[in-house]
């Protein structure tokens, strides 16, 4: 399991966190996904490494912005 951060932009509410969960759970390969509008944090959990072109266009189409934070 990979697990990857990325600190996102614009969000203030829980609706915002259900727009940016539903974007990024299509991802393929993703198995869980925790976002926190009052942090602005987004933690991806995966089965393999992610490209990070995939998360920020998914957060883009939610409407929000994303910048990758780092892989633990």
């Amino acid at each position: 399991m990979t697990t990857t951060e990325y600190q996102v932009t614009g969000m203030t509410c829980g609706h915002c966190e259900s727009a940016v969960r539903e974007e990024v759970s299509k991802i393929a390969g993703v198995s869980q996904v925790d976002v926190s509008a009052a942090t602005g944090k987004l933690v991806i959990t995966s089965a393999n490494p992610l490209a990070d072109t995939d998360v920020l266009a998914a957060v883009d189409e939610a409407g929000y912005e994303a910048v990758a934070s780092g892989s633990a």
